[in-house]
């Protein structure tokens, strides 16, 4: 009789405000009925007087009495809706769930992991994160990064270790602080609106790739990697690579080098992505690096050369060509350049007659090569890479070095 009641209540004030009205008062008017129809119904659910057996009947009452209201979109809601109750997200099935995952960019999943227990669980996955890791970081970070995050993050655990029970207890936002403090300019207002229970003593584990990719789009972590062109081009430094520790800042989207010559610290910010790549080999840069392609170079390869200018400090990598000897036409039918065990190294951003131009090596002995004066030739690497190759063509100085 209560829900006869709502409906029949519903009709009049629909009817009356078909008469005598103006078309905004109608409007209006048929609002008030929806309104007021779908309170009292919920005030009844909930209600003990509403029981399983009268669910089924306040369904198709309710969805009565939207359509004789003449509203398409609560309409459309009512019939998505299900007498028993509400679809929770959590109770989807695993795959529909990971698909919707997978969709999401790093600050949705880390939305989504401060939701709860069982979301977080799911979120920090590395099956979620290793795509964005591989699609933001994957050609900066290299083998080099990746065991320097693993010695940091042992030395971490080992110290936590040792710390005492109440200090390991943390909370939900404790253990995500990384994740809140990567999100907080994306989905501030968010965070700012909502809080957590601190119910949760379970920490954002380090070695996981969603842990790796926070401490990296933060500035946590100083990872090893190489800059093009140090202190902002420098001509001293022009068409080299030097090893730095980078860290990211995510506000200016570049990044800060340290550089660690030997008897001083050179530090340069706001790199751009452009100028920084990986290791290529794992090669430390103050070690002599193996070269394993001298047998094979000809005239016109392209190559990078270990060079330092004393042996107090660490090597970088030079960008050249191999060249010919002097009494060669550079005719590809009669050169014979590559057959002499002297190889000619050319760097031709340098104008011909600087001292920089040109160097001699040992195709068969060399090892490090060179003097005070002019610096130390280490080890070469032969670039077969199209992409290394335009780089370094890319990154060609406006003029001719003296």
């Amino acid at each position: 009789m209560l829900y006869l009641l709502i409906s029949c209540v519903s009709f009049i004030l629909v009817s009356k405000s078909m008469t005598n009205k103006q078309p905004w008062q109608e409007g209006q008017l048929k609002l008030f009925s929806i309104g007021l129809s779908t309170l009292l119904m919920n005030w009844f659910q909930k209600s003990r007087l509403h029981t399983g057996l009268l669910q089924p009947i306040s369904f198709r009452v309710k969805h009565m009495v939207m359509k004789s209201s003449g509203s398409r979109e609560v309409l459309e809601n009512v019939d998505q809706e299900q007498p028993g109750g509400h679809v929770c997200l959590l109770d989807l099935p695993d795959l529909t769930m990971e698909c919707i995952l997978e969709k999401l960019s790093p600050s949705g999943l880390c939305s989504m992991a401060g939701v709860c227990t069982s979301m977080r669980d799911r979120c920090i996955s590395d099956h979620f994160w290793e795509k964005h890791m591989k699609q933001k970081w994957g050609k900066l970070i290299g083998a080099a990064a990746y065991r320097e995050w693993e010695l940091q993050h042992t030395d971490s655990a080992r110290r936590r270790n040792n710390q005492s029970d109440q200090t390991k207890k943390k909370s939900v936002f404790d253990s995500l602080s990384g994740l809140l403090q990567f999100c907080s300019w994306v989905i501030r207002p968010k965070l700012q609106s909502c809080r957590v229970k601190t119910t949760s003593a379970t920490t954002l584990p380090v070695d996981s790739v969603m842990s790796l990719y926070l401490s990296l789009e933060i500035g946590d972590f100083w990872f090893p990697a190489q800059v093009y062109n140090r202190e902002n081009g420098n001509v001293g430094f022009m068409l080299s690579c030097y090893d730095a520790q980078l860290r990211y800042d995510s506000g200016s989207d570049t990044f800060q080098a340290r550089y660690s010559p030997y008897g001083r610290r050179t530090m340069e910010e706001n790199i751009p992505w452009d100028r920084i790549r990986a290791a290529p080999v794992d090669t430390p840069s103050h070690m002599l690096h193996v070269s394993d392609c001298l047998h094979d170079l000809k005239p016109g390869d392209h190559i990078e050369i270990q060079w330092r200018r004393s042996k107090e400090f660490p090597y970088g990598w030079w960008y050249g060509v191999i060249g010919h000897f002097e009494l060669c036409n550079g005719s590809e039918n009669h050169c014979h350049c590559h057959y002499n065990d002297t190889v000619v190294l050319e760097f031709s951003q340098y104008t011909p007659g600087s001292r920089w131009r040109q160097m001699m090596i040992n195709r068969k002995y060399h090892r490090e090569e060179g003097n005070e004066a002019d610096g130390f030739y280490g080890g070469i690497r032969k670039l077969y890479n199209v992409e290394e190759i335009a780089k370094w063509k890319l990154l060609w100085p406006n003029q001719v070095l003296e």
